[in-house]
């Protein structure tokens, strides 16, 4: 008896914690399979092949960036997270197909993107008409500029996309990006956003998602001092400490359901330096 309760013990841990082993794999749906034939793949597409994706062994399909975007970096610029883009589908088929690959014992993993929207967001938009010094603002990282005219950045970091990380719009007030222009980044210090980013979650987990993929997971929290980047100081806008906090909380989120669900992190150049830190935050989860 000890025994068989110990082995049905094992065997709810193991399923619980089925991302250990699984097999994962990556959709991105413009250019998996088009069921319309109109030439950009679609969720009918994927479904049709969920079948197939079982019996190759495919335990999560994780999906890049299946939300409204225009496009300016392959879906990774999003401008509504409680839909679908149009080009692939509605809201209710990407539920159907949850369900569908849920019955064939395959999860479904969706992408995050916490540190940026698209310039196309309605949050952004407002912001725009707004003006500075508003509370829309608040939301992103305007400042005004240097040099006696404001015409230079508010410092010299860099996009990860190259170039000048700041964009200057015609009100003289310049905004963050730390990728493309269309991507503004937000400003984790609102309360707006990580409320936002939490609905997000429970949103999707209630669709019955198994988890997201955080994308750009190390560069939420940015030094409110904008200080420049130096080998000799912590790093201005990568790994802070903050974006622990912000992790826990999404952790506890993910925790809350009865099957407890996954975050896997888009980590540094250098996660074990991070590990010991890292682990309350994301306990039970992944990075990749």
């Amino acid at each position: 008896m000890t025994a068989t309760l110990q082995s049905t013990e094992s065997s709810r841990e193991a399923d619980v914690r089925w991302w250990r082993n699984a097999v994962v794999y990556q959709v991105y749906v413009r250019s998996f399979s088009d069921a319309n034939g109109d030439g950009i793949g679609d969720l009918t597409g994927v479904r049709a092949r969920l079948s197939y994706l079982a019996e190759l062994g495919v335990d999560a399909l994780w999906f890049n960036p299946w939300y409204p975007s225009p496009q300016a970096d392959a879906g990774y610029d999003i401008a509504d997270y409680r839909a679908v883009d149009p080009n692939f589908g509605t809201l209710a088929e990407a539920e159907q197909l949850i369900a569908e690959a849920r019955s064939l014992g395959i999860r479904t993993i969706v992408d995050i993107v916490p540190n940026h929207v698209s310039s196309e967001h309605p949050w952004f938009r407002e912001a725009l008409l707004a003006g500075p010094g508003s509370p829309e603002r608040e939301r992103f990282w305007f400042r005004p500029g240097r040099g006696t005219y404001g015409e230079r950045p508010p410092n010299d970091w860099q996009s990860i996309f190259g170039g000048p990380a700041w964009t200057r719009v015609p009100d003289g007030e310049w905004y963050l990006h730390l990728f493309a222009p269309e991507q503004p980044d937000v400003n984790w210090s609102h309360p707006d956003v990580w409320t936002e980013h939490e609905d997000v979650l429970r949103f999707w987990f209630d669709r019955g998602a198994a988890g997201f993929r955080i994308d750009s997971a190390a560069l939420l929290d940015k030094d409110p001092e904008l200080a420049e980047v130096r080998e000799d100081a912590p790093h201005p806008f990568t790994d802070r400490d903050a974006i622990h906090d912000v992790y826990r909380r999404w952790r506890a989120i993910a925790e809350s359901y009865d099957e407890p669900r996954v975050l896997v992190g888009e980590g540094t150049e250098n996660p074990i330096a991070q590990a010991e830190t890292s682990r309350s935050a994301l306990k039970g989860a992944a990075t990749d």
